[in-house]
């Protein structure tokens, strides 16, 4: 770290293979959009030398090069990686979109990492999201340190937001949120604003000065050191608390003077294990400058006080058939395991694939298993396959730097896995594991697309299937009933995105149609009908008569169909057919075109001809007499109804209650459960919350989710049913 020493260690460069994971560190940056995430990276590239002063790579393209529909929509919509070197340690990047849609990414960066970087913006403090995120990584112990940005923006206050992070982050112990430096603010310029210049080390007591565009240190002036006195005392206090010698504490509050070297190394400590997390402070480099203000310490506490893979628990392993293998946390030596924790599709090399390796070291152009298991429910099959690894390389914006192989602990893009999905394991095609997978949210907004040509259509069907092997947060839903090809995604960003992929990367051109809700048709009363079919038109005509009787069932009893004909009235080989003919109708609906359903159908009597009758006028006239039992009663519409659960902060109960209540929703209860959150549960009409995810988002400030499952149908209110039926109407 920047008090670690008087040094200043030089990078090394491009970043290569690793070859020991004790010299990689795996960390993914995490923040609300518009934090800085994506320039945070570019200026930890710059001081790394991975880049030169324009923001470059070497042969071209920025890093934040990463996908076109990004510089479209101006943020980032995917998981970047960015591998730099820094005194000889790889270190993989991982940038993850901040926007709340893509947060499937985020979840894949969180796989891949073992620590993680907050990065908050000084002018726009931290989201429910990102608090969200941190007590997710705190239920796991991943280590994380806090990096506010934007201290050049009007009123940026580095102490304030510390204090607010301490208030956000650590409610188990403020003590553990606390800062390694201090901004230095240079001369106030005209409109009153005094840039950040530089730090001062609370340890060392040293300034780091970059108001020149490179780094230099110095002795504080005498002026400066009582103003980091209370901080850089709190600083040593919070070390010590977390120190694994009992006696420091003793002997600092006794007056003894704790060596720096002392502190360092337990403050290292104490990161590595998740339970101290310094604040740093970072800004971009100025145009010509060689490095960002607070790079230098950011790159310093990554390599010094952030984990090795060797720390990391490996997730849980068994073989392809269940059964728990046991492995040694990132052994290069042990057998393979490694995860796709994303998929991509590039233009001119197919299908990239995103690597972490957990287990052994995965080589280029060997042979291994690829196994998905368990996301059937999402579009995907499960698979097992033995594939040919293609070129390994190092992603690096739209370039791709040759790698012979990657070790445990590292990561690699591997090309031409055309099986490989998100989420699949890599294994020794002899040794065949299973990872087990990790959580991902459910896509809970649907979208209803058509192809726009006949053309398209030839193409839709494999467009959408490459879509959602490389987004597993993406469901693909063929429904039976509406006959409707949905893409459910987890927002409308989202679904942008994956319009515009399928648009513009599989040449697919779609139309968007309203989403429909499967309802039901059911019988109000008991009705009476007959069906009659007799034609004659020379030659052998049609005569079936057919009388039955309907009556409403309780829900979950489909179509019943009892035979009571008496003395033959309707010979017995011919009840099949009205039975077939009562069904085929049930299908189709009686009123509004929807199934009917719940309703038990009986046969009382009816005619036949001795030459004329046929299964197929039987088939007519059960199909006759059920329509016309319809037109003589209430014909109920039914709606599917879905539990759902809302998990809000309790500041936002009152408002979600209201909402539900004004979708026709009944509020079933509330239960309190930890960090200040309550879990509302409710039945409410699907057709009411279609675009629930979005509302949801906007009413509690992107700080609530919910779940939701298929509860039963059931009538529809007289007012909405009519306004069914006259869409009906009109549509035909």
């Amino acid at each position: 770290m920047g008090d670690k020493a008087n040094t200043h260690p030089g990078a090394a460069g491009r970043a290569t293979a690793a070859d020991h994971p004790a010299s990689v560190r795996n960390v993914v940056l995490v923040g609300h959009s518009g934090s800085g995430k994506t320039t945070l990276v570019e200026a930890l590239a710059l001081t790394a030398k991975a880049v030169n002063r324009a923001g470059r790579v070497e042969d071209g393209g920025t890093v934040s090069d990463y996908d076109d529909i990004e510089h479209r929509q101006h943020r980032s919509v995917q998981l970047s990686l960015v591998p730099v070197e820094w005194d000889g340690i790889k270190v993989n990047l991982l940038d993850t979109p901040g926007y709340a849609d893509f947060v499937g990414e985020l979840r894949a960066g969180l796989r891949a990492a073992d620590a993680a970087l907050f990065v908050v913006s000084a002018s726009d403090g931290v989201d429910g999201s990102t608090r969200m995120v941190w007590e997710e990584c705190a239920a796991v112990g991943m280590p994380r340190a806090i990096v506010v940005t934007h201290l050049e923006a009007a009123r940026a206050d580095f102490e304030e937001m510390t204090r607010i992070c301490a208030e956000a982050f650590g409610a188990d112990d403020p003590d553990a949120v606390l800062p390694l430096y201090l901004p230095l603010r240079g001369p106030q310029a005209p409109d009153g604003h005094a840039p950040v210049t530089g730090l001062i080390g609370l340890l060392s007591q040293k300034l780091f000065d970059y108001s020149t565009g490179e780094r230099k240190e110095s002795e504080p002036g005498e002026d400066q050191l009582p103003l980091i006195e209370e901080a850089r005392d709190r600083l040593i206090e919070g070390i010590i608390s977390e120190s694994e010698d009992e006696t420091l504490m003793d002997r600092y509050l006794g007056g003894e003077q704790v060596d720096v070297r002392t502190l360092v190394e337990d403050l290292e400590r104490a990161v590595a294990r998740g339970v101290f997390f310094p604040v740093l402070a970072a800004a971009p480099a100025a145009e010509g400058a060689r490095q960002g203000l607070g790079t230098v310490e950011l790159l310093e506490l990554v390599t010094g006080g952030f984990p090795t893979p060797l720390e990391r628990e490996a997730p849980g392993v068994t073989t392809v058939d269940g059964k728990p293998r046991e492995l040694k946390p990132c052994d290069p030596d042990g057998p393979l395991v490694a995860e796709v924790v994303k998929t991509a599709s590039d233009p001119y090399v197919g299908r990239v694939s995103l690597v972490r390796v957990f287990s052994g070291t995965l080589h280029s152009d060997e042979t291994v298993h690829v196994s998905g298991h368990g996301l059937a429910d999402r579009g995907h099959e499960d698979h097992d396959v033995d594939e040919r690894v293609g070129a390994l390389s190092s992603p690096f914006g739209k370039q791709q730097r040759a790698l012979t192989h990657c070790i445990a602990g590292d990561l690699a893009c591997v090309a031409k896995l055309s099986r490989a999905e998100t989420g699949d394991t890599l294994s020794a095609k002899d040794d065949p594991l299973l990872m087990e997978p990790w959580e991902m949210p459910d896509p809970l907004l649907p979208l209803a697309i058509q192809a726009h040509s006949k053309a398209d259509e030839d193409k839709l069907s494999q467009g959408l299937g490459r879509l959602v092997a490389e987004d597993p947060t993406m469901r693909l839903e063929q429904n039976q009933n509406t006959h409707q090809v949905v893409l459910w995604c987890l927002g409308e960003a989202h679904a942008d995105v994956a319009l515009e992929r399928l648009r513009t990367r599989y040449g697919v051109q779609v139309d968007v149609v309203p989403h429909k809700v499967s309802l039901r048709e059911t019988f109000a009363d008991k009705a009476g009908g007959r069906g009659r079919h007799v034609k004659q038109s020379g030659g052998h005509g049609q005569f079936a008569i057919c009388e039955i009787e309907v009556e409403p069932l309780p829900g979950g009893s489909g179509i019943e169909f009892v035979d009571k004909v008496v003395g033959g009235a309707v010979p017995r080989q011919f009840i099949p057919s009205v039975e077939k003919g009562v069904r085929a109708q049930a299908a189709k609906g009686v009123v509004a075109g929807y199934p009917l359903i719940d309703v038990r159908v009986t046969l009382l009597d009816g005619k036949a001809h001795s030459v004329d009758s046929s299964d197929a006028a039987f088939q007519t006239a059960g199909a006759l007499a059920l329509r016309e039992a319809a037109s003589d009663v209430r014909i109920h519409l039914l709606e599917p109804v879905a539990e759902v659960t809302v998990l809000v902060g309790d500041e936002y109960v009152g408002a979600v209650m209201s909402d539900l209540s004004g979708r026709r929703g009944r509020v079933l209860g509330t239960e309190q459960t930890s960090g200040g959150r309550t879990l509302v549960r409710a039945e409410v009409p699907e057709i009411e919350i279609g675009r629930y995810t979005v509302d949801l988002r906007s009413l509690s400030h992107g700080t609530a989710r919910f779940d939701r499952s298929y509860a039963r149908h059931e009538p529809m209110p007289p007012q909405v049913a009519e306004r069914i039926r006259e869409d009906v109407r009109g549509a035909s």
